[in-house]
C-alpha cells in the first residue's frame, strides 16, 4: 500500500517534519531514539515505517510495541487500524479478559501492542511466542520506568532473541536509558514544541482558601462553558474535587490509575465526546491519551517535577492553537523552582455561574466489535429506527463487547423510546444513557 493512501486513511494531509525524519531514521539499519512533545504525532511517526518493515510472508509476531498504560496501548492500536494496513494487530493490557487475549494470540498478529506487565504475563504463561520479533518500540519508555515496569521490560527484552531494531520514544529529554534496552549507536531525533508567539499563556490564580475549591469554581465559571482539564497530584484529591464540582452542578468526572478499566474508559469517552466537559485527573492524563485539544489546563496542585508540569501544559496550545495553563496557589503555598516568578496574575471574580448541560449525552450499547457491530451499523440504526438527523450524533466508540455514542441531549429520550423494541442487525441490545 502506498504511503499516500495510508496518510489519506489517517485523515491527515501530509507528514510533519518530525514524522518525516522519524520515518527515514527508523528505516535505516541503526536504532532510533525519538524525543518529541505530547500531541506532535509520535504514534504515526513510528507506525508508518514499521509497516514497511513487516513481511506479509512471515508468520508470528514481527514487531512488539510496549506502552506504559492501557489507554496509550489502545490508542496505538486505533491508529494502526485506521491505517488499514491489512496486517493483524492485537493489544494486551491489564483489565482486559485474559481468555480473550489468549484466543486472539492463538493466531499471532504481525504487530503486538501491550503494557509491560501483561506482555510479561503472557510470556510467563507461554501464550505468546516472541522469537520472531525483529523490531521493538518502547513508547513513553520513561513513563513505564516511573511506573515500576523495569523488571518486566528487562524480562521481555531479554527474551527477544531475534531482535534487530530498537525504537525508543519519549516526550522528555535527558532521560537515562537502562542497559537492558541494548541501544546501539542510535540515531537521535529531538524536536521541540513548535509554538507561535503567545500560543501558550500561563496565568497565576491566587486562592484565599487552602483547598482552593471556591477559586476553582469561580475560574471555571469564567470559561463560559468551555471544557477544562484539571490536574491534581493524588487520586483522593481528584475524586474529592470532582465530587465538590458535581455538587455545584458541574458535569464532571474523575480519572486516575486506581479505577477499574471500564470506569477509566467511560470517563475518557464521555470527556472526549463532550458529554462531560470537565475532567479532574492525576498525571496519568498528562500524556499518551487520545483526548481533544484543550483551551484550558488547570493545575489545582503543582507536580514535584518540571517535566510533569510541561507534559500537563502540553495538553493545550498544540499545533499552533492557543491555550492557557492556570496555576492555582494559596499565598503561603511553596512555589517549586521551575515556576516562572514573573507569571501574570489573573484575578477571578466571584461567580453565580450555573453550568449549562452539555449538548450531548453518552448512550451505552451492549454490543461491540466481537458482536460484528461497527460505527456504520450504529449510525444507520439510530437514524432509521431512532429518528436521529445529521448532527444529532457525535463521536461513536466501538469496543470489543460494548459501544458508546454521543447523542443530542434534546433527542435522547425520543431515541430510546423509538428503539426500545427494535433489533440491530437481527439482535436485541441493551441501549441506555451511560452511567
Amino acid at each position: 500500500m502506498q504511503t499516500s493512501q495510508i496518510i489519506a486513511n489517517l485523515g491527515i494531509e501530509a507528514l510533519n517534519p518530525m514524522q518525516e525524519a522519524a520515518h527515514q531514521a527508523i528505516l535505516q539499519d541503526t536504532d532510533t531514539f525519538l524525543i518529541a512533545p505530547t500531541g506532535s504525532g509520535k504514534t504515526v511517526a513510528f507506525l508508518l515505517p514499521i509497516l514497511r518493515l513487516l513481511d506479509p510472508d512471515q508468520s508470528g509476531v514481527q514487531c512488539l510495541v510496549l506502552a506504559p498504560s492501557r489507554e496509550l496501548a489502545l490508542q496505538i492500536e486505533q491508529v494502526w487500524r485506521k491505517m488499514a494496513t491489512g496486517f493483524k494487530v492485537n493489544v494486551c493490557y491489564g483489565g482486559h479478559p485474559m481468555a480473550v487475549e489468549i484466543q486472539s494470540l492463538s493466531q499471532p498478529p504481525a504487530l503486538l501492542i501491550g503494557t509491560p506487565g501483561r506482555v510479561a504475563d503472557h510470556l510467563d504463561r507461554g501464550t505468546v511466542d516472541l522469537s520472531a520479533v525483529h523490531t521493538l518500540v518502547l513508547d513513553e519508555f520513561d513513563k513505564s520506568l516511573e511506573l515500576g515496569f523495569h523488571d518486566q521490560m528487562a524480562f521481555i527484552v531479554e527474551g527477544l532473541t531475534g531482535l534487530r531494531k530498537r525504537v525508543l520514544v519519549s516526550a522528555t529529554a535527558g532521560v537515562r536509558i537502562p542497559s537492558f534496552v541494548g541501544l546501539r549507536s542510535p540515531t537521535k531525533l529531538t524536536f521541540e514544541r513548535e509554538e507561535e508567539a503567545g500560543s501558550l499563556a500561563m496565568k497565576l490564580v491566587l486562592s484565599d482558601e487552602e483547598d482552593k475549591r471556591t477559586t476553582l469554581i469561580n475560574l471555571l465559571g469564567s470559561f463560559n462553558g468551555e471544557a477544562a482539564l484539571i490536574f491534581c497530584n493524588l487520586r483522593e484529591t481528584a475524586e474529592d474535587v470532582s465530587d465538590a464540582l458535581k455538587r455545584k452542578g458541574f458535569y464532571v468526572t474523575f480519572y486516575h490509575g486506581g479505577l477499574e478499566q471500564d470506569d477509566r474508559e467511560r470517563a475518557l469517552i464521555q470527556f472526549r465526546n463532550g458529554s462531560i466537559p470537565y475532567l479532574v485527573t492525576t498525571d496519568l492524563a498528562a500524556r499518551g491519551l487520545d483526548i481533544p485539544e484543550m483551551k484550558h489546563v488547570i493545575h489545582y496542585q503543582l507536580p514535584m517535577h518540571q517535566h510533569e508540569f510541561l507534559h500537563r501544559n502540553g495538553r493545550t496550545a498544540r499545533m499552533h492553537a492557543s491555550g492557557t495553563g492556570y496555576v492555582l496557589l494559596h499565598p503561603q503555598e511553596p512555589r517549586p523552582p521551575y515556576l516562572d516568578a514573573s507569571m501574570e496574575e489573573l484575578a477571578v471574580a466571584s461567580q453565580n455561574f450555573r453550568p449549562e448541560p452539555p449538548e450531548f449525552v453518552t448512550v451505552y450499547i451492549s454490543g461491540g466489535k466481537k458482536n460484528k457491530l461497527n460505527k456504520v451499523d450504529i449510525v444507520g440504526f439510530f437514524s432509521q429506527k431512532g429518528g436521529l438527523e445529521k448532527g444529532d450524533l457525535g463521536l461513536i466508540d466501538v469496543k470489543d463487547f460494548i459501544s458508546f455514542a454521543a447523542v443530542n441531549r434534546r433527542k435522547v429520550n425520543d431515541l430510546l423510546a423509538r428503539i426500545k423494541d427494535e433489533k440491530m442487525k437481527g439482535k436485541k441490545y441493551k441501549i441506555e444513557v451511560a452511567r
